[in-house]
């Protein structure tokens, strides 16, 4: 009998899974490029930046947030987000880690 549920694999390629799946959309890509090059919390400018309406950006932020590739703070309605750089870091290390096996084995 098949298993096809994600805790029949790995913790790391549950984690790899699940940072490539909250990268998966083209808009939390280009919130993440945004807070990675102003280099600092942004607060709220992200909506000015990303022409998407404001319900939509905090879904996408949620989403990032959930995964642990930004932290942020919520006050009231002001909130702060910036790159979690521990997250990026480790998600680049299993990235690199995951296609330099997959060289290996190439045809």
């Amino acid at each position: 009998m098949a298993v096809h549920k994600k805790e029949a694999f790995g913790t790391e390629e549950q984690e790899l899974a699940a940072l490539a799946k909250a990268l998966s959309h083209p808009a939390r890509i280009a919130i993440l490029k945004e807070l990675a090059k102003r280099q600092t919390c942004v607060c709220g400018e992200i909506v000015e930046v990303i022409d998407l309406a404001q319900s939509t950006v905090s879904q996408h932020l949620k989403v990032l947030l959930e995964a642990g590739l930004i932290q942020g703070t919520v006050e009231g309605v002001k909130s702060c987000y910036c790159i979690n750089p521990d997250t990026i870091h480790r998600f680049e290390k299993m990235l690199a880690s995951f296609f330099t096996d997959a060289k290996k084995y190439c045809c």
